[in-house]
C-alpha cells in the first residue's frame, strides 16, 4: 500500500449519492489518515541511539504535539526538559524525530509496546495487561474545585464552534480543554481520539501548562480507559464525555480522583465519579 500526502487534514473525493431513486455525482470532503511514525534519540552508554517507538494512524497536523504527548502519556518522558528538539525527517513528512536531552536516556524496555496502533485504539500494541498501565507524575487530584453544573452545559456549544474539521467532515474526534469558568483554551482533532488527546496533552507540555489540575477536558465522543489514563498522566480532574464512558474507564477515573460527566447535552449529563466537584 502506498500513502499519498496529504498538506491538509482534508482532502477532496467524488461520490455519488443516492436519494430515492435519483443519483448524483457530488464532491466530498474526507478527513485525511495517515501513519506516522514516531522515532526518538538519545544517548546510551557514550553512543547515540534511535529507536521507533511507534506507528499510529493519525490526521496530519500538530504532529510535533502528537509525538511529545504520545511520549509524555506513555510515560517515557516526564517533563519538556527532557526534550531537546522535535522535527519532522527531511526524508518524510511521516515520520517525527524526538530528539532528548543529552543528560537523559528513556527507559524504553518497559514500555512493551509493538509499534503499530491503530487510529481507534492507543493500547491496541500492549503486550501485556501490566504494561496498559502506566503511572502519572500527579498523583493528587484537585479536591478542592467545585463547578456549577451551568457551566458544563455551556461546554458543547462552545466545542461545536470550534471543531471546524468536523464540521466538514463529520469524520474526526476533537478533545478541548477549558479553564474552570468554562472559558475555552484550546482544541485538538484526529480520526483517533487517543490522538487528538495525545495532541491536546503535547501542546500543554511543551507550553509548560502541566499538570492541568484547574481545568476540565471534554471530550466529543465516549469516555474509553485509554483517554481517561491519558488525563490521569496530565493531572486533570474533570473530564466531560459528549458521549459514554466504560467501565474500565469509571474504574480507573474512581481511582485517580477524577470527576467523570458522561452523555453532556445543553440541560442534562451523569456524573460518574467525583460528584462532590459539580454543585
Amino acid at each position: 500500500m502506498t500513502f499519498k500526502m496529504e498538506t491538509s487534514s482534508i482532502t477532496n473525493h467524488k461520490i455519488v449519492r443516492i436519494s430515492g431513486y435519483d443519483a448524483e455525482v457530488l464532491d466530498d470532503q474526507l478527513a485525511v489518515e495517515e501513519p506516522l511514525e514516531i522515532q526518538i534519540t538519545f544517548r546510551s552508554g557514550g553512543r547515540k541511539e534511535r529507536k521507533s517507538v511507534s506507528v499510529t494512524m493519525r490526521t496530519p497536523g500538530n504532529d510535533r504535539e502528537l509525538a511529545a504527548g504520545f511520549l509524555f502519556t506513555e510515560g517515557i518522558i516526564d517533563s519538556q526538559k527532557q526534550i531537546d528538539g522535535i522535527a519532522h525527517s527531511p526524508f518524510d513528512e511521516n515520520r517525527v524525530i524526538v530528539t532528548c536531552a543529552p543528560d537523559f536516556e528513556p527507559q524504553l524496555g518497559s514500555m512493551e509496546r509493538n509499534f503499530y496502533t491503530t487510529s481507534s485504539c492507543g493500547v491496541c500494541g500492549k503486550a501485556s495487561i501490566d504494561a496498559i498501565r502506566t503511572r502519572s507524575a500527579y498523583t493528587n487530584a484537585n479536591e478542592g474545585l467545585v463547578l456549577k453544573k451551568e457551566l458544563l452545559y455551556r461546554l458543547t456549544e462552545q466545542i461545536a464552534q470550534h471543531q471546524n474539521t468536523f464540521e466538514t467532515t463529520g469524520g474526526l474526534h476533537a478533545s478541548a480543554l477549558f479553564d474552570v469558568s468554562g472559558q475555552f483554551m484550546m482544541l485538538r482533532e484526529d480520526v483517533g481520539r487517543h490522538n487528538a488527546l495525545d495532541k491536546l496533552i503535547g501542546a500543554a507540555l511543551m507550553s509548560d501548562r502541566l499538570p492541568l489540575n484547574e481545568h476540565i477536558l471534554l471530550l466529543s465522543g465516549r469516555a474509553s480507559f485509554e483517554l481517561i489514563q491519558k488525563a490521569t498522566m496530565a493531572g486533570i480532574a474533570v473530564v466531560a464525555a459528549i458521549g459514554a464512558p466504560s467501565s474500565l474507564a469509571v474504574q480507573l477515573a474512581e481511582e485517580s480522583g477524577i470527576t467523570l460527566v458522561g452523555f453532556l447535552k445543553k440541560d442534562k449529563f451523569n456524573i460518574y465519579t467525583g460528584h462532590h466537584r459539580i454543585l
